[in-house]
C-alpha cells in the first residue's frame, strides 16, 4: 500500500516515477544503492503482477517484499521486524485432486517456499487474500501450517520468483496479534508504530540486502 511504502520513498533520492496498469512505480537510490519500487496494492494478484513487472521491466536482480503483517502467536512482538525463511498460501488446496498437503502448489511437491532470510529473527508465513478474525483460518494456520505471521501478498510474490529464478526476501513488522482483539483494530492503532520501525531499520536492510 501507499503508506507501507512511504518510509521507503521518503528515503530515497534522485526518484523517478509514473504509474502502470494504475500502480506507482518509482526508481532510484536507497542510501547511496539502485532500487526500484512496485507499490503493488493488497493481494496476491496484485503482488504477482507487480512482481513479474519488476522482474521483466525494471529488470530486478532480487525481489524484496516489505511491508506490515499479522502476528500468530506470542513469540512475536508488535512493531517488531522479522525476516521470511518459507511462505506458503494457505488458500490454495488442491489436496482432493493432487493428495498433497494444503498450500502445495501444482507444479511442487512441498507447500512452503524457501526465501533467503538474514538479519533478523526468522519466521514462517502464510499468505492468503482474506484479512479476518475467523478461528477456522486460525487453526489452519497455526494447528496445520503452522506458520507464525500472516499476510495477503508474500506467497505470490515467493510463487512468481521460484519460476522466474530470482531470489526473493521479505521483512514483515507486526500490526496486530491474533488473540489480542480485533486485527483490524490493532491494525489501524498500531500502523504508525510499525512505520517508525521500517524508518529505522531501512539503512541496516539495504545494508542486509547488499551484503
Amino acid at each position: 500500500m501507499d503508506k507501507e511504502a512511504e518510509p521507503l520513498i521518503k528515503a530515497m533520492t534522485a526518484v523517478r516515477e509514473k504509474t502502470v496498469c494504475g500502480k506507482r512505480v518509482l526508481a532510484g537510490k536507497l542510501f547511496g544503492k539502485k532500487v526500484g519500487v512496485v507499490i503493488c496494492g493488497v493481494g496476491k494478484v496484485n503482488a504477482a503482477s507487480a512482481t513479474q513487472y519488476a522482474i521483466d521491466k525494471l529488470g530486478a536482480d532480487e525481489i524484496i517484499n516489505i511491508g506490515v503483517a499479522g502476528g500468530l502467536n506470542d513469540g512475536l512482538k508488535i512493531g517488531a521486524i522479522y525476516c521470511i525463511s518459507e511462505a506458503v498460501q494457505y488458500d490454495f488446496d488442491l489436496t482432493q485432486l493432487n493428495g498433497t498437503e494444503i498450500g502445495t502448489l501444482d507444479e511442487c511437491d512441498k507447500n512452503y517456499l524457501p526465501l533467503k532470510a538474514s538479519g533478523y529473527p526468522e519466521k514462517r508465513l502464510a499468505t492468503g487474500d482474506r484479512f479476518n478474525d475467523s478461528k477456522d483460518d486460525f487453526k489452519l494456520l497455526t494447528k496445520v501450517l503452522k506458520a507464525d505471521i500472516r499476510d495477503m501478498e508474500c506467497g505470490a510474490i515467493a510463487q512468481v520468483c521460484m519460476h522466474a529464478k530470482i531470489p526473493c526476501r521479505s521483512f514483515k513488522i507486526i500490526s496486530d496479534l491474533a488473540g489480542s482483539g480485533s486485527t483490524t483494530e490493532q491494525y489501524l492503532k498500531n500502523l504508525s508504530i510499525c512505520f517508525e520501525t521500517l524508518t529505522k531499520e531501512l539503512k541496516n536492510i539495504t545494508d542486509i540486502i547488499y551484503g
